[in-house]
Order: C-alpha cells, then structure tokens, then sequence
C-alpha cells in the first residue's frame, strides 16, 4: 500500500479560478478572508445592535479593526520571525506578495485600534473588546482554514491515520495542523457565542475576554507544538516563537478573568 493509499493526499490548488482574458486570479485564502470580515462584522453588528451599545459610529469600529489587524500581523510577521529582512529594507512589509502575516501581531493591531476608537467614541474599552474578540474567532477560523487550501503552517510528519500528504509541499505524512486551528476555532466561536447569548449581561467587561485569551492561546500554544519551525533560529529554542508569544496572552486572560469576576464578588477559588 502506497503513502497515498494510507493518508489524505492533498493537492489542492490554491487559485479558485483566472478571471477571463486577464492575469487576474482570485485565490481560496483572499476568498476565505473576505468571509471572515463578513461574518465577523456581521455578527458584530448584531451583537451591538442586540445590546444596544455604541450603535452610532460601528462601521468606523470596523476600519478601526480590519486596518490594524493587517498592520500589526504584517509588522509582527517581521518582528518574530524575519527581523533581519525588516532592517535591511523596511519597504518590504508593504511589497507584495503579502506572505508572512502573524496572528500574535495582528490580534496586538486590534488592541490597539479598537482603543484608539474606544478613546474617541467615550466607548467602555473592556465591553467593545469582549464582544469583538467573540466575533474574530470566527475570522481565525476562516484564515485557518485559508492556509490550509494554500498548503501552508504545515504540521510536523506523523504517521497517525489522519495525516495529510501535502504535495505541494513535500511527500512526507503530516499533521494538518491549520485543519487543527480552524476546526477548533469554529467549535469554539459557536460556544462563545452561546456564552454570551446566555450568560454575557451576568459578567463584568473583560470576563469573556479573559476567557477567549486562556482558552484559545492554551489552545494556541499546544497546537504549535506540531508545526514545522517557520524561522530556522526556533530550531535553538526550548519553545518555539508562536508558544513564547502565546504566553502572555494566557497570562493576561487568566488576569482578567480572576480580577474582574473577584470585582463581583464571586468566589473565584472554587
């Protein structure tokens, strides 16, 4: 029996089709981009327009989003992983092709717009948070799954039932690791949501944050640990870049659950 035979061949081209008559293609990971910033706006505005908070200026909330995630994810691509590059010519973070974006940097971009916007709107910073860090689950999930059509964030080789062959990459059985993230992200966004549904105007601001952060860097920092290295200097760490970056934000959300549920006076020792 044949590699092939044994595991999932993957082989999937990542243009879904040329437009005709042009050099213009339109590719599964711009489609499955689009898609996250559609759900996620979408569901967001439902979320504000159900509670009825900051309603009036949402679509400059989402400029505030969308233009700093890309900023901060293209930034933190360079920074963790290609710092070199970024010295010797600071004009290749906006040169094309855009390969090489960091989920650590663009979720850090978000921060800082949404408090930008917060700042400006006189807007509650932990609320506005909590509920847009609910609907980028589901961007995450779409971007994942984005990577996965592009044959890329590839898992390590492993003989396990389940492994994909990427052929674009190598012949070698591997963990499909951006199947992984993007499964368990859309799992997890639909839980959240339910969360929220139920249970949101019962929490203080911050508390689902602090819960989305610990779970999903927990998550984040275990599945890290089947992926191929995407800077060779990891080779000499004890953890690889994407578990280090991912530490401080379960520290933050473990923080934030503990200090602002404590505000309530729950018993969080139980």
């Amino acid at each position: 029996m044949s590699l092939i035979d044994s595991f999932i061949y993957w082989n999937v081209s990542p243009v879904m089709f040329h437009l005709p008559g042009t050099s213009v293609s339109l590719t599964w990971y711009g489609m499955m981009w689009a898609l996250g910033l559609i759900i996620s706006r979408q569901v967001g505005l439902y979320i504000f327009l159900k509670e009825d908070r900051y309603t009036v200026n949402l679509p400059g909330l989402f400029l505030m989003i969308v233009v700093p995630a890309i900023v901060g994810a293209r930034l933190g691509h360079f920074l963790f992983y290609d710092l070199h590059a970024l010295i010797s010519n600071p004009l290749v973070m906006v040169k094309p092709p855009f390969h090489g974006l960091s989920s650590h940097g663009g979720v850090f971009g978000i921060l800082i717009g949404v408090y930008i916007w917060c700042r400006r709107n006189h807007a509650e910073y932990l609320f506005v948070i909590d509920r847009l860090a609910l609907v980028a689950i589901s961007a995450g999930a779409c971007i994942r799954f984005g990577n996965l059509m592009n044959s890329e964030i590839v898992g390590v080789p492993t003989d396990k039932p389940w492994a994909f062959i990427f052929a674009r990459v190598d012949q070698l059985p591997r963990h499909p690791a951006q199947l992984y993230e993007g499964v368990f992200y859309t799992v997890f966004f639909l839980f959240m949501l339910y969360v929220w549904y139920r249970h949101a105007r019962h929490l203080r601001s911050g508390v689902l944050l602090g819960m989305i952060l610990t779970i999903l860097w927990t998550f984040r920092f275990v599945v890290e640990s089947v992926k191929e290295y995407q800077s060779a200097f990891e080779r000499d760490l004890s953890l690889n870049m994407g578990q280090i970056l991912s530490i401080p934000y379960i520290m933050v959300g473990v923080a934030l659950i503990f200090v602002r549920k404590s505000e309530t006076g729950i018993d969080v020792s139980r």
